[in-house]
């Protein structure tokens, strides 16, 4: 288990799971939107709410600044542009990874993009590879 400060032992927050490749930008403070499909559970998503991305073993502490709600990926992309959702990948690969992790029946429960600025570093002491 990775050690955390105390002051962090203290803050709640939703734990979500994200892929390396994601985790890696969240964690360097380049992806500041997380696309999520309106689960139920994360319809009451609000700003101030804290996340804490887990990929393996590393973890990073995030508070979310905005939760825009959206039609379809298609004009999420188009109002949030896609250099915030991945600044390493083109609009038309991301939408095609995208749909392969979300399929148009999950897409039809509408579409989260969720800004969010870091609170605290990942902890590098244990880069293990966790889903690619």
């Amino acid at each position: 288990m990775t050690a955390r400060p105390p002051a962090e032992l203290a803050v709640r927050a939703r734990e979500m799971n994200l892929y390396r490749r994601y985790f890696d930008l969240v964690a360097a403070g380049r992806k500041t939107i997380e696309v999520r499909v309106q689960y139920p559970n994360l319809r009451k998503l609000k700003v101030g709410d804290h996340i804490r991305f887990i990929c393996g073993r590393d973890d990073v502490l995030t508070r979310v600044r905005r939760v825009a709600r959206y039609r379809s990926l298609e004009e999420m992309f188009d109002a949030e542009g896609p250099s915030r959702v991945n600044p390493d990948s083109p609009r038309d690969q991301q939408l095609a990874n995208i749909r392969r992790i979300y399929g148009p029946e999950k897409e039809a429960l509408g579409v989260l993009a969720i800004e969010i600025s870091l609170v605290s570093p990942a902890d590098p002491s244990s880069a293990k590879s966790c889903h690619s």
